[in-house]
């Protein structure tokens, strides 16, 4: 990229660079940079470059380059050119260019600079479809680099490098020199340098991060010629932490096991392991072995020390495994290390040595007795029982100086194998012959074999030797019995000093017999090793080597030979050798002689007395030159009185002993260069155990080579070692087994040096290093010998792990121990365990305090070597610390409320368990449920639990939070509470104490659930009422239904399924309600219902409703069978043709939502159609809702009942006054049609009651206007607490006729409460809640409930109309077409008009009649749109202005001349009758609900058949205008009055709230006629039981009268003491000034009788009549008091008489109802605040007020009248009266 602004590095082809240049003469967006190619570009369809640019300029000079302008668009383009603003640039060309299409044009552009800076300036182009511009710049050269934003390294790992390259160019013509400064860990290189113009350099970076990071960093490069200019480069790296795995198939605590099994000694095997690379970055790693103990060897090898692995890759690693020592076992450690992660892997690798198993055939090998000079071979075999190769080698003569000769000496033995070799005997001397062959084994202790044979001669017979006299020689050897000469024994056995034992052999005589089987040997038996040794060892050597032991070990050699070696490397010559008698019995000694040998000796035979010793010569004569030779001589000896088999007795025969010397020799001349050997020894090192005990190891000695070769060990050379055989010769391709022993010691150094004579030459010679330490044992444990352990809680357990190692180089026994004390709270495991040298375990520690302390505990280690276990054993204690304190648990939150839970749902959730105490606590958690079922509203504890928890059982450490992960699946609809409680788990996992409450947990399981909340109308039943759809689509039982419990059929299918085969699907459920779609005439618009529903619970319900097709499996075309049933095809009809549809259909509700469904039904056919269709709640309800719905035809008069049963409300039995009851009757057709009901099942009724009208209908005829509904009214006055049931028909005129059934139920009140309106029965929501289309005003509530009332009442309540249009005025006015409705309901305002956004307060008022009764009024508002019906006026004005001009106006064409004549002539007839009429020729049918000529009422909404427009054959004509269709909402008025005695009794704390207005109640005459009014006019007279009945009515209803009024109630209660209101209209006029006949008319018309009697007329009467009298004289002071008191008192008591008139209370209650509802009003608009605070005036002092009052004061009297003159009135009785209304102080009259 060009630098040359320093800019945000990240933003890619923005240029970096030096600093602004001063002179720049505009600043514009576009960023100076080199020569770049031109691009063309398109604008609107001319093509051309974006931009101009100079270089290499001189100001004064004048340069000019061409803009090419080339259209590209398909028409003619005009291009208007704003030239450049500065002066710099110009273009001599006018203002507008013309290009044609596919032409070009030339702009010439002239750039004239002043000074040297940098010059930007645009050209304009305007065209039709938009503006462009093209840029012109100067530029100067500078220094620039073009370098990348972003340089990104590859990823790698902590402690890792990364490196990558970019290349960054000199872009500008200048020579630039650079820098490059970054910090870590980022590198680059080179950092400086120099570039030429246009010069590319490539810089290398490298990332080296130290640990796991996101690296982002800015290299900055300094650039110019003194570094002014900069750039950067975004430089990003990411690292991570590598992570490798050793991946193998052993495992054992704290690392992997790479187990080589059993390997032979001097094999190989070869296993690899996986190293894992985990991570997504190549890491480098290293092995290395552990340190092991000093000297030992290594038998493992691994040729990978180091390497690296690629991301998510996989390296094989090889381990060989070579061992060394037979039958141990080796271990080694292999250690994993990477640099920059966090852990290292460790890898145990271990493998066992074994050895060949070999056997002999035999153990004892008898040639018999045979005569000299033959001789005999006998065949043996050797076997190999194991699978691994075996080396062997007879110790024995290969030439022919051995009596006994064998014909393969030495030889490998495959596994699993075995060979057969030849022994020969070939005697030179008639004696007895015995020799124990010794066949070594390479790493296996030698076998032994017995040769025994006879030779006789004629001369010489000596003893048979026999198999048997071994075991009894063997035998008397360990009991010290053949140190002495047959003869001698054979004697002591005579004696009887000797005994023979059960197996043959002599016993001393003074051993009891009992003792005979368990006697003690006085010697111990040789092992083979021992006894190879004790063989060919000299008398000294063996000496020194039981010097230290007990002289009883093993027995003094009978015969031995000094030296057992002899040597001749100096040429021919002779040595002696001496021969001891260690016996007491005297000896011959016999030599093998062999003629040929280079070796011989003399004499060949002798004598030898007891404990004597002789000389023999041993003569080297090598007959050739340049020879090896080596020969074993024997030498036999035995006791002379064996050489006659009759001086010796078979007790006492003992065999032969056999002496052996070695000697060897060489026939080189001195000088002369001996052969080079080709040996080759199998491990140069002999390493001994590294205790101090005799020890043997051996070693193969190969001839590799075609020569024979003589070796030598020097004994002298390293006293301490002995080696068998010490020299001798190895034939070409033969071995030779090297035996050491050894008893390694302390003193030893690390390697003592043996060498290896080869060939007798000293330049042929090979060191063995032979280690024979004895080192002191040694067991280490990590943590330096400390084992801490972390608070404990009391009766719990908390473990750690201890690795033991092994530092020695043999295996060890260690055992710990503890003392009393410890031993109750600490435990280890294992206690007690095997380490192989190198090996290290781990010790699983475990520490239970019993109570809160601190522990210091002691245990210690003893081990000692598995070798020799009655050794002196070694210690190691190490210090173990541990804190015990007691622990508990709490949880996060102690209530936990899942809400409610979808029943057979799971819901999870979290416990959260908190440890604050210092310890980890091992807990165990038990769960106790309680099930409450909403429905038996008991507690059930029986269900089976449903609560799961996970990690019921576990240890949260010290201070730390366990989420406990819990499921609830509740199994039914009930509360559910659980108690979580937890136990502390003592050391051995028990649970311990009581359990602890720690949680309650509660959920409620439901079922998903709906409810209807409001239901609409639109299409032709908009004018039924909100009460009427809820119950046609009995909407009050369908809530019921959805609020219970799904059966466990409904619950089949949990989710809506197709299941069945046939057209009428199985049902599964038990709840079938009806849906009633009404009915209506052919061809109506359809019948459409909304209905909203809620889901009321806190889980989603999905919900569907299938029709049949939806529950129906499909079948393949040939699967049905085509026979249908008839209902059946009706079904099919149904569905094929959509006469019922929902939509949606389906779909989910939250937890609060609302969604509004709609039903529609077509009415396209005549006649009454069904559907079944299943309402189904996923995992809840089924609910069967049969759509029902009825076409008729449209000449059919039709009353659709909603049910044919109707059930009146339950009324009390014995009362006087039931209330009115009513039942509607919907015309449904398109005609009005009259109704009669017959009343002779009525009259029956009442002839079966004792002629009492149980039933009455008040009005059983009338008449129906279509789409109207007519109210019925019914009195029900039960006799009985009883169901009474009567079928009425209803007769239709010119239609068809109908029964309906009637039931009502009669209530005993001392039994039952009566029944009233609040108690729920009409549930009907009061508030829209569903919108319908194009609905622009809303009430408040469109339904209204006064409840319960007491007749001649009046209650008003509060409703708002708004407009919540925003754009729309609406006209509004409130029909009341029933005449019942215009007296009982009304409301004010009537009409009006509605603003947008604006609501207006309407008053409702219901003026409850005499009688009781059921009110259920609906009330429709009609809303029309301002501008809807402005539109229809302005139409309306043009259609009959065309009319008019069409009048007059009209065309003839010569087509059809005569059928437009007749078509004008019908069309002028057809305008004549319609101006008579008022009507046209195609009238339209009657709407279905009542219509009104005035502007805004209701009228009738065309048909779809009344809709089409006529096809007329001429002119067409015009169709009238029709208005607006309005809008209407439905206001339902409902209440229940009771009389006045029946409310005080049920209703006592409601009645003062109700005024009862007087003036309104019916006039009752006492002769009963008050009871006569609901009878009919042919009841006979009453009897006297119905007499006295009205007599008990009249009075009391006189009585409740009285108790009603309440000045009587104040009067009981308060006496005379309150004045009572007074109002100047009222008043009569002053006494004294009226004659008595001229009293107020109101009070003589209007007062009570008596009252008007005893008040108005005596008194003011008398009082005049005085007056006159007494006119003349003057009256006294005393006369002026009296009558100025009984002026007082008659005022008073006219008061009281006006107060009770039923007028002055209505005029009270008018006032106050007025003023109620003026301060609503002004609350309402706004004028007044309800909420305000009240105003507090402040008053005077009290003192103040004293003085000013002080001095008036006036008479009790006196203040009275002043106080009741001072009273307020208001003048406008209105109801409706302005707020402001009309207040007066009436001053009292002079």
């Amino acid at each position: 990229m060009l630098t040359d602004n320093p800019v945000n590095p990240l933003n890619s082809g923005i240029p970096f660079g030096g600093t602004h240049n001063p002179h720049r003469k505009r600043v514009s967006s576009l960023r100076s940079g080199g020569l770049q190619k031109r691009t063309q570009n398109c604008f609107f369809g001319v093509e051309t470059c974006a931009e101009l640019v100079w270089e290499d300029w001189e100001p004064g000079l004048e340069y000019t380059k061409s803009l090419f302008l080339r259209s590209i668009h398909g028409k003619l383009q005009r291009l208007t050119i704003r030239p450049p603003e500065s002066k710099f640039f110009k273009t001599p060309y006018p203002q507008t260019i013309l290009l044609s299409p596919g032409t070009s044009f030339s702009l010439p552009v002239t750039f004239q600079p002043l000074k040297k800076c940098e010059y930007v300036d645009t050209i304009e182009f305007r065209g039709k479809e938009g503006t462009f511009q093209v840029s012109l710049r100067a530029v100067i050269p500078h220094h620039a680099l073009k370098v990348p934003d972003t340089v990104i390294l590859p990823p790698c790992a902590a402690r890792h490098s990364s490196q990558t390259s970019f290349l960054f160019r000199n872009s500008s013509k200048l020579q630039t020199g650079f820098r490059w400064f970054v910090d870590p860990p980022f590198q680059l290189s080179p950092e400086t340098g120099q570039l030429k113009p246009g010069e590319e350099r490539r810089v290398t970076v490298e990332f080296k991060p130290q640990q796991a990071v996101v690296c982002q960093a800015e290299a900055c490069c300094a650039f110019g010629d003194d570094g002014e200019s900069s750039c950067t480069v975004l430089l990003r790296g990411l690292s991570k932490y590598p992570r490798l795995q050793i991946s193998c198939m052993g495992q054992e605590e704290g690392c992997k096991v790479l187990e080589f099994g059993s390997v032979a000694v001097g094999d190989s095997h070869e296993k690899h392991f996986e190293i894992y690379n985990l991570s997504t970055v190549s890491t480098t790693f290293s092995l290395s072995w552990l340190r092991r103990p000093p000297l030992m060897e290594s038998v493992f090898s691994c040729e990978v020390h180091e390497g690296k692995i690629a991301p998510h890759s996989v390296l094989k690693v090889p381990i060989c495994f070579s061992p060394l020592t037979v039958d141990s076992i080796s271990v080694d450690y292999l250690c994993l290390t990477c640099p920059g992660a966090v852990s290292e892997d460790l890898l145990k690798v271990s493998g066992t040595s074994i050895g060949p198993m070999v056997s002999l055939s035999t153990s004892v090998l008898d040639f018999g007795c045979i005569e000299e000079g033959t001789e005999v071979t006998h065949n043996i075999q050797i076997i190999n029982s194991s699978a691994v190769l075996a080396h062997y080698q007879f110790d024995v003569d290969t030439g022919s100086h051995s009596v006994f000769s064998v014909d393969k000496p030495c030889g490998s033995l495959p596994g699993s194998s075995k060979l057969t070799l030849l022994v020969k005997f070939r005697p030179q001397n008639p004696i007895a012959y015995h020799k124990t062959m010794i066949c070594l084994l390479l790493h296996r202790e030698p076998l032994f074999m017995d040769l025994i044979g006879t030779c006789h001669s004629e001369q010489l017979k000596p003893a048979i030797l026999k198999p048997r006299h071994l075991s009894v020689y063997r035998l008397n050897l360990l009991r010290g019995l053949t140190c002495y000469p047959p003869d001698l024994l054979s004697a002591l056995l005579e004696e009887h000093r000797l005994k023979l034992d059960d197996s043959g052999a002599l016993q001393m005589q003074e051993i009891p017999a009992e003792d005979t089987g368990n006697s003690t040997p006085l010697f111990n038996p040789r092992s083979p090793l021992e006894e190879y040794f004790h063989v060919n060892s000299a008398p000294e050597v063996e000496t020194e080597l039981y010097n230290t032991s007990n002289s009883t070990r093993f027995p003094v050699p009978h015969v031995t030979v000094q030296p057992s070696e002899l040597l001749f490397y100096d040429g021919p010559a002779s040595k002696s050798v001496s021969i001891t008698n260690h016996t007491k019995g005297k000896i011959c000694l016999t030599w093998s002689n062999e003629a040929e040998s280079p070796f011989s000796i003399s004499p060949l035979s002798c004598e030898l007395g007891p404990l004597k010793t002789t000389a023999f010569r041993v003569t080297y004569s090598p007959n050739q030159q340049n020879i090896f030779h080596a020969a074993q001589l024997e030498c036999f000896t035995f006791y002379k009185v064996l050489k006659d088999q009759r001086n010796v007795e078979d007790q006492t025969l003992c065999p032969p002993w056999c002496l052996t010397v070695r000697v060897s020799g060489h026939s080189f001349q001195p000088g002369k260069e001996h052969f080079t050997p080709n040996i080759s020894l199998q491990h140069p090192q002999v390493v001994f155990p590294a205790l101090k005990q005799l020890a043997y190891r051996s070693i193969l000695l190969q001839n590799t080579g075609d020569l024979p070769v003589i070796f030598r060990l020097d004994p002298d050379e390293c006293p301490s070692v002995c080696v068998l055989p010490s020299s001798g010769l190895v034939p070409a391709g033969s071995h030779q087994i090297l035996t050491f022993r050894c008893t390694p010691s302390p003193d030893h150094s690390s390697g003592i040096p043996l060498t290896l004579q080869l060939n007798a030459s000293p330049n042929h010679a090979q060191v063995l290093n032979v280690v024979a330490v004895a080192e002191k044992l040694s067991m280490s444990v990590e943590e330096g010998g400390s084992l801490f352990f972390q608070p404990t809680a009391v009766g719990s357990c908390s473990e750690r792990t201890l690795r033991v190692r092994n530092l020695s180089r043999v295996p060890m026994e260690f055992k710990w121990r503890l003392c009393g004390s410890d031993q109750r709270v600490l435990t280890v495991l294992p206690n007690t365990d095997i380490l192989q040298p190198n090996e290290s375990k781990v010790q699983k520690w475990s520490f239970a305090p019993k109570e809160e302390m601190m522990y210091n505990m002691k245990p210690s280690l003893t081990f000692w070597p598995v070798q020799t276990p009655q050794c002196k054993k070694s210690r190691l204690t190490i210090k173990a610390v541990g804190l015990a304190s007691k622990g508990s648990l709490q949880a996060e939150q102690p209530v936990i409320d899942l809400g409610e839970v979808l029943v057979e749902s799971c819901k999870s959730f979290e416990v959260s368990l908190l440890n604050d105490s210092p310890c980890a606590v091992s807990y165990s958690l038990t769960t106790q449920q309680s099930v409450t079922d909403t429905g038996l509203l008991e507690d059930m504890t029986q269900d089976p639990l449903v609560l799961e928890m996970e990690n019921v059982k576990g240890t949260i450490p010290a201070d730390c939070r366990l989420p406990i992960r819990c499921t609830v699946r509740p199994a039914r609809r009930a509360h559910y509470c659980w108690t979580i409680s937890y136990h502390i788990l003592n050391a051995s996992g028990s649970v311990g104490g009581e359990p602890q409450s720690i949680c309650h947990v509660q959920a409620e399981g439901v079922y998903p659930t709906m409810e209807v909340m409001d239901v609409r109308s639109c299409g032709n039943v908009e004018g039924l009422s909100k009460l009427q759809l809820w119950r046609l689509f009995n909407l009050d039982a369908l809530n019921t239904y959805l609020r219970r419990d799904p059966s466990p059929s409904e619950l089949t299918f949990r989710v809506p399924t197709r299941h069945s085969f046939r057209h009428r699907p199985s049902i599964f459920t038990s709840a079938t309600m009806d849906f009633s779609f009404s009915a209506a005439p052919l061809g109506s618009d359809p019948t459409s219902i909304l209905l909203l529903f809620k889901n009321p619970g806190s889980i989603p319900v999905q919900w569907s409703f299938l029709f049949p097709e939806d529950q129906q499996i499909e079948l393949e075309y040939w699967a049905e069978t085509g026979d249908f049933s008839p209902s059946e095809l009706h079904l099919m009809k149904i569905q094929e043709h959509r006469l019922f549809s929902i939509f949606p259909r389906s779909g989910k509700l939250q937890p609060g939502q609302q969604r509004t469904v709609q039903f529609t039904y077509r009415h396209e056919f005549v006649g009454t159609d069904r559907l079944p269709v299943l309402l189904k709640l996923s995992r809840g309800r089924e609910i069967l809702l049969n759509f029902t719905g009825i076409t008729v035809e449209r000449d059919r008069r039709y009353i659709h009942l909603s049910s044919n049963r109707h059930i009146f409300a339950p009324m009390a039995i014995g009362g006087f006054s039931p209330p009115k009851q009513v039942y509607e009757l919907y015309n449904a057709g398109t005609l009005p049609l009259r109704y009669h009901f017959d009343t002779t099942p009525l009259e029956e009724l009442m002839e079966e009651n004792f002629s009492h009208p149980i039933l009455q209908c008040m009005n059983p005829g009338g008449e129906i206007e279509p789409g109207h509904t007519a109210l019925v009214e019914w009195i029900f006055s039960p006799l009985e607490a009883k169901t009474y049931s009567v079928d009425i028909p209803i007769h239709v005129v010119e239609g068809d006729s109908m029964f309906v059934t009637f039931e009502g139920q009669g209530l005993d009140e001392r039994e039952s409460e009566p029944i009233q309106l609040q108690d729920g029965r009409i549930t009907v929501p009061c508030t829209q809640r569903i919108p319908v289309p194009g609905q622009v005003v809303f009430l408040s509530e469109d339904r209204v409930c006064f409840g319960d009332i007491p007749v001649c009442s009046r209650s008003t309540r509060i409703i708002f109309l708004t407009n919540v249009s925003y754009t729309d005025q609406v006209l509004y006015k409130w029909n009341v077409t029933s005449t019942e409705c215009q007296q009982t309901v009304t409301i004010c305002p009537m009409s009006g008009r509605l603003a947008p956004g604006e609501s207006v307060l309407c008053i409702v008022t219901i003026q409850a009649s005499g009688s009781p009764a059921f009110y259920q009024q609906d009330l429709l508002c009609e809303m029309t749109l301002v501008n809807m019906l402005a539109q229809y006026h302005k139409d309306l004005r043009q259609w009959e202005e065309e009319t008019e001009r069409q009048k007059y106006e009209f065309t003839l064409t010569e087509k059809d001349l005569l059928q437009t004549k007749q078509l004008d002539k019908c069309t002028q007839e057809g305008a004549v009758l319609e101006q008579k009429t008022g009507t046209r020729k195609y009238k339209a049918l009657p709407p279905i609900r009542s219509s009104d000529h005035a502007v805004g009422g209701p009228s009738a909404r065309p048909s779809r058949a009344e809709q089409r427009v006529p096809q007329q054959t001429g002119q067409e004509r015009r169709r009238r205008p029709e208005p607006p269709c309005p809008t209407l909402l439905h206001l339902g008025v409902t209440a229940r009055s009771h009389s006045l005695m029946e409310y005080q009794t049920h209703f006592p704390s409601q009645f003062n709230t109700h005024y009862i207005n007087r003036s309104t109640q019916p006039k009752r005459s006492l002769s009963g006629t008050s009871e006569s009014w609901h009878l009919p006019a042919n009841l006979p007279p009453l009897t006297l039981g119905l007499e006295r009945d009205v007599i008990t009515h009249v009075l009391n209803s006189l009585l409740q009268s009285l108790l009603d009024e309440p000045q009587f109630q104040q009067s009981l209660v308060e006496g005379d003491t309150e004045q009572v209101l007074y109002f100047t209209q009222l008043r009569p006029a002053p006494a004294p000034a009226l004659p008595a006949q001229t009293l107020p008319r109101s009070a003589a018309g209007c007062q009570d009788p008596v009252e008007v009697s005893g008040v108005s007329s005596a008194t003011p009467a008398k009082t005049y009549t005085r007056n006159c009298s007494t006119a003349d004289r003057p009256m006294s002071e005393c006369d002026r008091e009296s009558l100025k008191e009984l002026q007082e008192e008659t005022k008073m008591k006219v008061q009281e008489s006006i107060r009770r008139f039923p007028e002055f209370c209505d005029l009270m209650e008018d006032i106050l109802l007025n003023t109620l509802q003026n301060l609503m009003m002004e609350a309402f608009l706004g004028e007044l605040v309800l909420t305000t605070r009240p105003r507090i005036i402040a008053l005077p002092p009290s003192s103040s007020r004293k003085t000013s009052l002080g001095s008036n004061r006036q008479s009790s009297a006196a203040s009275n009248k002043r106080k009741e003159l001072l009273r307020p009135l208001v003048t406008s009785p209105s109801p409706y009266m302005s707020t402001q209304a009309k207040v007066s102080n009436l001053e009292p009259e002079q």
